[in-house]
C-alpha cells in the first residue's frame, strides 16, 4: 500500500486508519464536514439546554404553575392551533384552486395579492384591529351615532379574545398554505385531469377526487408551517390577553424570575412542535405522489355571473381583512398621530432593526452555503443528519430559542465575572448575554432553515461537471465554491438573504427576551407602545415593518410567475 495518500476534500467525518510502511495513520475529517457538525451543534444547543432543565428542580414554582395556569396554557394553545390550522387550510386551498383553475374578474391581480398578508406581522394586525373595533374606535362610534345607541344597547364581539386572535392570525398565515397549494396545483399533470373528465367528473368532484389528493403533501406542508408560526406567536396573544405557552414562558422568566420553570414550560412547547412534525410525516405515511412529466397549459373553468362574483369575493375578503384594512388603519393613525419620537430616537430604532436584520441575513446565508456545499462534497449519512439538525431551527419557537440561549450565556457571564473579581478585583458586566450579537445568534438559529432551503435548491441546479472542470483546472473545493458556484447562485443568495432579513425585522419574542438594555428595535417599540395602550403612536413603527415585509411578497410573486412549463403568459 502507498506510503502516503492524498486527503480529499469532503471525506467522511469519521476517523479512519490507513496502514503504511510505518504503521497506521489517522485520516482527519475534512474542514467542510467539521464545519457542518459545528453549525449543527450551535443550532441544537438551545434545544439541548431546554431538555436538560426538565430534570432540574424548580421548587414550588412548577407546582404553582401546574395548579393554576398550566391547564389554561394547554387548552388555549390547542384551541388556537387547531382553529388557525383549519381556517388557513380552507382559505389557502380554496383561493389557490380558484386562481389556478378558474377564470373570473380580478384573477391576475389575486394571484399575487393573496400573498400580501405575509407582509403584516400578527402583532401588527392585532394592534390595528383593536384600535378599529374597540368601544371608542371609529366603527362602534359610527354605529352609535347612526342608530343613537348607548352602551349596553347592542352586542359587539370582543376582538381581544381567543376567537379574535384565531381569526386575525388565520388572516395573516393563510398565505403559507396558499403558496404551496397553488404551486402544487400548477404542477399537476393535465393527463390526470383528463382522466377525471373522461370519467364524467365535474369541477367540484375533479377538485375533491383528483386535484386535492395530489396536492395533499403540499397542503400539509403549508399547514405545518402555519402551526409552527402559531406556536411561536407572542405579540398578538399577549396583547389580547390569551394565555399560551409562549406568553407563559415570558411571564415566568421576567415576572417570576424563574429560569428553570421557564425552561420547563419551553420544553412543553417543544413537545407540541415535535408532535406537529411527527404528524406531518405520519400523514404522508410513506406515500409518494407522482404526476406525468409532460406538461401542457392547464384547462380553466370560465365562471359566469353569480359564480364569478362568489369567486371574486372569496379571494378579495382575505386580502381585505389581512392587508388592506390594517394597512389603511395604520396609515391613518401614522398621519394623524404618529410616533412622538419620529425623527429623533425613531431613527435609532430603525438602525438597530436594520443592523440586526442585515447581520443575521449575512450570517445565515454564509452558514447555509457551508452546509449545502459540504453536503455536495460529502453525501454521507453523518453529514446529511447534521444538515437536518442545522435546518430544524425554524421549527423551534423564538421564545424557546431565547431561553435556551440565555441560560448558558448568563452562566458564562456569571463565571467570568466571579473569576475576574476573585483574581483581579474588577467586573466586566454582561459580555456574552448583554450584547446585540446574542440576538444575531438567536436569529441565525431560528431562520437558518429559510436560507438553507433556498441555497440548497439553487446549488442543486449547478451540474457536477462544473465541479469536475474547476478541479481539473487546479481549483480546490473552496476555490470552486468562490469562483464558480457563488457567481451562479448570486440571485438565490440575495433572495435568501432578503427572506431572512424580513423575518428578523418582524421577529418579536426572542428579541424581547434577549435584547440588551436600552437596545430597542421597531418591533419592540411597536409592542411597548401597544402594551401601554398607545396604539396610535405604535402605528409608525408597525407601518415601517409592513412596508419592509412587502419585499418577500414581490420576490415570491416573481418566482411563481410562469413557473409551470408550457403555461407561457396565458390567463
Amino acid at each position: 500500500m502507498a506510503k502516503h495518500s492524498t486527503q480529499q476534500e469532503g471525506v467522511l467525518p469519521s476517523i479512519q486508519l490507513h496502514s503504511s510502511g510505518k504503521g497506521f495513520r489517522v485520516r482527519r475529517p475534512s474542514v467542510w464536514a467539521v464545519s457542518t457538525f459545528l453549525i449543527a451543534l450551535l443550532v441544537a444547543l438551545p434545544v439541548i439546554v431546554i431538555f436538560a432543565h426538565v430534570f432540574f428542580p424548580s421548587g414550588e414554582v412548577w407546582a404553582h404553575l401546574a395548579s393554576t395556569v398550566l391547564g389554561r396554557y394547554l387548552s388555549n394553545t390547542v384551541v388556537l392551533s387547531v382553529t388557525v390550522a383549519l381556517g388557513t387550510t380552507f382559505i389557502g386551498t380554496a383561493c389557490a384552486w380558484l386562481v389556478v383553475m378558474c377564470r373570473f374578474p380580478g384573477k391576475r391581480v389575486f394571484e399575487w395579492a393573496l400573498l400580501l398578508p405575509l407582509a403584516v406581522p400578527t402583532y401588527v394586525i392585532a394592534y390595528a384591529y383593536t384600535d378599529f373595533l374597540q368601544f371608542a374606535g371609529p366603527l362602534q362610534s359610527t354605529l352609535r351615532t347612526w342608530f343613537d345607541w348607548q352602551h349596553g344597547d347592542y352586542y359587539f364581539p370582543d376582538v381581544r379574545s381567543l376567537g379574535g386572535a384565531s381569526l386575525l392570525i388565520t388572516m395573516v398565515l393563510y398565505p403559507y398554505v396558499y403558496l404551496l397549494a397553488r404551486a402544487s396545483f400548477m404542477e399537476q399533470s393535465v393527463s390526470a385531469l383528463d382522466v377525471g373528465r373522461t370519467l364524467g367528473l365535474g369541477p367540484w368532484k375533479m377538485f375533491r377526487r383528483v386535484a386535492l389528493p395530489l396536492a395533499r403533501p403540499a397542503i400539509i406542508g403549508g399547514v405545518s408551517l402555519v402551526l409552527m408560526e402559531t406556536l411561536n406567536e407572542f405579540g398578538a396573544v399577549q396583547f389580547f390577553g390569551v394565555d399560551t405557552f409562549t406568553t407563559g414562558i415570558y411571564r415566568t422568566w421576567f415576572g417570576l424570575g424563574e429560569q428553570v420553570a421557564a425552561a420547563q414550560l419551553a420544553a412543553c412547547l417543544l413537545v407540541f412542535v415535535f408532535i406537529v412534525v411527527l404528524l406531518e410525516r405520519a400523514s404522508r405515511g410513506g406515500r409518494q405522489y407522482h404526476a406525468s412529466a409532460s406538461y401542457q397549459a392547464l384547462p380553466q373553468y370560465s365562471l359566469r355571473s353569480g359564480r364569478a362574483v362568489l369567486a371574486f369575493v372569496a379571494c378579495f375578503l382575505p386580502i381585505l381583512i389581512g392587508f388592506i384594512v390594517p394597512a389603511l388603519i395604520l396609515l391613518e393613525m401614522a398621519i394623524t398621530t404618529g410616533d412622538p419620537l419620529f425623527g429623533t430616537r425613531f431613527l435609532t430604532f430603525a438602525l438597530n432593526s436594520l443592523f440586526l436584520a442585515s447581520g443575521a441575513a449575512v450570517v445565515a446565508v454564509v452558514l447555509a452555503v457551508l452546509l449545502s456545499y459540504s453536503a455536495r462534497l460529502n453525501s454521507s449519512t453523518w453529514v446529511r443528519g447534521a444538515n437536518r439538525i442545522a435546518a430544524m431551527g425554524y421549527a423551534i419557537p423564538g421564545s424557546v430559542v431565547a431561553v435556551g440561549i440565555m441560560i448558558p450565556l448568563a452562566w458564562l457571564d456569571q463565571r467570568l465575572n466571579l473569576f475576574l473579581r476573585d483574581n483581579y478585583g474588577f467586573l466586566v458586566g454582561l459580555v456574552f448575554s448583554g450584547s446585540a450579537f446574542v440576538l444575531i445568534y438567536a436569529y441565525t438559529v431560528r431562520f437558518l432553515a429559510v436560507s438553507f432551503n433556498t441555497v440548497e435548491a439553487s446549488l442543486g441546479k449547478v451540474t457536477p461537471s462544473m465541479d469536475a472542470a474547476a478541479r481539473t483546472l487546479g481549483q480546490t473545493a473552496g476555490g470552486a465554491l468562490r469562483k464558480v458556484h457563488t457567481p451562479i447562485m448570486r440571485g438565490s443568495l440575495l433572495a435568501a438573504g432578503i427572506l431572512v432579513f424580513v423575518d428578523v425585522m418582524k421577529e418579536l419574542p426572542a428579541t424581547i427576551i434577549l435584547r440588551p438594555f436600552n437596545f430597542d428595535t421597531l418591533a419592540v417599540r411597536a409592542y411597548s407602545l401597544a402594551s401601554d395602550e398607545r396604539l396610535a403612536e405604535s402605528a409608525t413603527s408597525s407601518l415601517f415593518i409592513v412596508a419592509v415585509g412587502i419585499i418577500p411578497v414581490i420576490i415570491l410573486s416573481l418566482a411563481m410567475r410562469n413557473s409551470r412549463p408550457g403555461s407561457g403568459n396565458r390567463r
